[in-house]
Formats: structure tokens, C-alpha cells, sequence
């Protein structure tokens, strides 16, 4: 995770509600370009959850949340876990 996918983590996890892309940029006073990069590795590794919502006037946007905090901790613990075997491996077998 690069920190900018980091700094969209932290602030997806004060949020109440699902925000589109452009409510996120706005609020983080960022780039909208970079928050929908941000957004597309994050929901590539199974981090935040999209949804549709379709609009009054027709048409729809996307929302996005992080995905349920017991499975993000699972997952971070997992990875951790594998990363702290693979370096203590290395430095036994130094």
C-alpha cells in the first residue's frame, strides 16, 4: 500500500456513509485522478466495497466504503504474520 492508497485508507475509515470519488477528492483536497487510483488498487486488493447508486434524473455513480473492519483485521493480521515468518526465517538462516 503507497501512501497515498494509506492517507484514503485512515479517511475511509472515519466515514460513516459510502462517498463517490469527487466527494472524496473534495473533502481530502486532493486530486480527483489520484483518489480514483487510490480507489481502484484499494478495491483490487479487496480493501473497499463499491457500490452502484443510481441518480434521481437517470443515470448512476459509484460509492465506496471499506469493507467490513473484523475481515480487514483478519486480512492484516495474515500479512503480518506472513511477513514476520518470512524475515525471521531470513535471519535464522543468515
Amino acid at each position: 500500500m503507497n501512501k497515498s492508497e494509506y492517507d484514503l485508507f485512515l479517511f475511509l475509515e472515519k466515514q460513516k456513509d459510502p462517498l463517490c470519488v469527487a466527494t472524496i477528492s473534495e473533502m481530502m483536497n486532493k486530486d480527483r485522478t489520484t483518489i480514483q487510483k487510490s480507489i481502484k488498487s484499494l478495491n483490487d486488493k479487496e480493501i473497499v466495497e463499491k457500490f452502484q447508486v443510481n441518480l434521481d434524473k437517470g443515470g448512476y455513480t459509484f460509492v465506496y466504503r471499506l469493507k467490513d473492519k473484523l475481515v480487514l483485521k483478519k486480512r492484516i493480521n495474515e500479512s503480518v504474520n506472513k511477513w514476520f515468518s518470512s524475515v525471521n526465517d531470513y535471519v535464522r538462516n543468515w
